[in-house]
């Protein structure tokens, strides 16, 4: 049976999540591990500004790579934390607050790989404080960073200055990236990634958003996305492992 159908017929293989905690000076945040028995490698997995680990992108992108041998260690930035505790909902921390968890989630993922190759990355925001993190203190270790959206600029304001401290980035880095995407505007990211030479791979998801949904009328399904994304990002990291 194929992916695409076991996807559609709900018979997927389900692995199984483990409670972590990432230290930080102010408290602690809560993270799921997800590892394969085959695991080659591991992923410290941030998530986005609006959505936590428990997102069905952040859970259904750790199974599918669990599928092929990648786990992953989703955490919580400490904002999250707060408004899974209280129920309030919180602004994204101050990036050196974000940056900080990166770190910690980081050097966390790489006790837990047990000499597994690490690579650090995450969903839209996750990825740009994973790239911000390596760029200030080089998280060091990591094999490369992989994001999933990354976003360039806000909503309708096309600009690269996001994408400036890249260029201070060791570790090669995978930009999964839709033509849809309103936060990454192609005509602007390409010239980046080109700038940044060997240490860049950009693939483009024809047709897909920001959360890397596809319309109907694209031929394709959100499941195949995934499929892709995930097919992807394992292949690129075996490179690199």
């Amino acid at each position: 049976m194929s992916e695409a159908s076991a996807t559609r017929s709900g018979t997927r293989p389900r692995f199984g999540e483990r409670a972590q905690f990432v230290s930080l000076p102010g408290g602690e945040v809560s993270a799921l591990l997800v590892r394969p028995d085959d695991a080659w490698a591991l992923l410290a997995f941030a998530h986005g500004a609006g959505a936590g680990i428990e997102h069905v992108f952040m859970s259904d992108m750790a199974q599918r790579l669990a599928e092929r041998g990648v786990a992953t260690l989703r955490y919580r930035f400490p904002y999250m934390e707060e408004r899974a505790r209280s129920g309030r909902r919180r602004p994204p921390d101050r990036p050196p607050v974000l940056v900080e968890a990166v770190g910690a989630a980081v050097a966390k993922a790489t006790r837990l790989a047990e000499g597994l190759p690490v690579f650090a990355g995450g969903k839209s925001m996750g990825g740009r404080m994973s790239s911000t993190a390596a760029a200030e203190s080089g998280l060091r270790g990591v094999r490369g960073l992989v994001f999933f959206g990354f976003p360039l600029h806000p909503p309708g304001k096309p600009g690269t200055e996001r994408a400036d401290h890249l260029a201070d980035v060791e570790p090669p880095m995978l930009f999964l990236q839709g033509t849809r995407d309103a936060l990454a505007d192609l005509e602007l990211l390409t010239p980046v990634c080109e700038t940044l030479g060997p240490r860049a791979t950009l693939h483009v998801v024809e047709g897909a958003d920001h959360s890397f949904h596809v319309l109907e009328r694209s031929g394709r399904t959100d499941p195949e996305v995934a499929i892709e994304l995930a097919e992807r990002a394992a292949r690129w990291m075996s490179e690199h492992a």
